[in-house]
């Protein structure tokens, strides 16, 4: 076990008197020439978003001093995973984004250059690595279910039914704009059932496709108190819902796919407890991951090489935060900052750092406020991971 400090440069690429934020761990910011960033801002950062509340998405640009740009507003947003914001794989110049219209939740596919868009008749959540399809969910009932997930404004259709065979997980054609229902919220509550489920609410989180675009990884999860208590089964699957797999029965949190075939968790398990695990999709199998180094929860991603995983974790009693490089060939962590974290935002509307990695991966994005407001700092780990 080697653990070393490392003061990375560290570069703040967004302003007062606005807030700025990207969203979750599981995109990079960064097009796919690593030069233009995406972002959010809002003219406030201390209360969840109501259905009028607005963020304007835009981009920063390194050569124009990461001047905010903005390209468009949405009205389908939270402080987790924003809107949903993305580049479409494979190509230079198009971002998709979640927005609310006309009584219902839709994707916008928008060209930043010439500033053409057009409309999908639904949102999505995660987009395959060829750009052709995106796995989606119902978010008016994450709204209820988890709040800080979903979006406010559209009351879920379905919310008299605990486990409606009528909703849940969709694959969407980004072409053709054609949906289909692949999972249902009434299968997977069927799907060996355990006692704690009897009455209680279910609903999907944490959608990710594979590298190679053939299975995705979802979480189930139920409870009697929606919004406040929550059980987790993790699951994984062929992107038609086929060929369902349950990974892990109880607890489960942050994830990664290492490769097509294995996936990083930080979940608990009987007879160990909690610990980042490397699980072979379908099948039993799994190892340790930083066992004794990496000792808590964080948003975990594996570096463009999958040499490197990076992480963070949650405040601690003194409300700082730690970034983390971890090299599991050689079981070395090298920490790159600690950054403190407001304790007035708390809950749904608090800002984790959420480690986002660069195309090339020698830069990494966080959110942080740990100079007074929510904005986007940009670390040079180039020096760490190019030895």
């Amino acid at each position: 076990m080697v653990v070393e400090f490392f003061d990375a440069p560290i570069r703040r690429v967004t302003d007062e008197p606005k807030y700025h934020f990207f969203g979750y761990y599981d995109k990079s910011p960064w097009d796919i020439r690593d030069h233009y960033i995406l972002s959010l801002q809002t003219s406030f950062e201390d209360h969840p978003p109501r259905p009028e509340d607005e963020a304007a998405i835009g981009i920063l640009d390194p050569e124009n001093n990461y001047a905010f740009k903005t390209l468009a507003t949405t009205h389908a947003w939270n402080w987790q995973q924003g809107c949903m914001l993305q580049w479409i794989p494979n190509s230079e110049n198009k971002i998709i984004f979640n927005d609310r219209e006309g009584g219902k939740y839709v994707s916008v596919i928008l060209d930043i250059e010439s500033g053409d868009s057009y409309k999908l008749e639904m949102p999505v959540y995660a987009l395959s690595h060829d750009g052709s399809k995106a796995l989606t969910l119902n978010f008016s009932r994450l709204a209820w279910t988890r709040p800080g997930y979903g979006y406010v404004g559209i009351p879920d259709p379905y919310s008299e039914d605990k486990a409606p065979d009528e909703d849940g997980i969709y694959i969407l054609d980004l072409r053709s704009g054609e949906s289909e229902l692949i999972i249902s919220l009434g299968q997977m509550a069927r799907f060996k059932p355990r006692s704690d489920m009897k009455g209680a609410v279910h609903w999907f989180n944490h959608l990710l496709f594979n590298q190679d675009d053939d299975r995705f990884i979802f979480l189930h999860r139920w409870s009697h108190e929606p919004g406040r208590t929550w059980r987790t089964r993790l699951f994984t699957a062929d992107i038609d819902g086929g060929d369902i797999c349950l990974l892990v029965d109880g607890r489960a949190s942050h994830f990664d796919w290492r490769d097509s075939r294995h996936v990083l968790v930080w979940a608990y398990m009987d007879g160990i407890g909690e610990r980042f695990f490397l699980f072979r999709d379908k099948s039993g199998d799994f190892e340790i991951v930083g066992d004794g180094i990496l000792t808590r929860n964080g948003h975990c991603s594996y570096s463009p090489d999958r040499k490197w995983i990076l992480t963070d974790t949650y405040p601690d009693e003194n409300n700082m935060q730690r970034l983390m490089l971890y090299n599991p060939s050689e079981d070395k962590l090298v920490e790159i900052g600690r950054f403190y974290s407001k304790p007035e935002l708390r809950g749904e509307i608090r800002c984790d750092l959420h480690p986002r990695w660069s195309r090339r991966g020698d830069k990494i994005c966080i959110d942080s406020t740990h100079e007074g407001t929510r904005q986007m700092y940009i670390i040079d780990v180039s020096e760490i991971v190019e030895t």
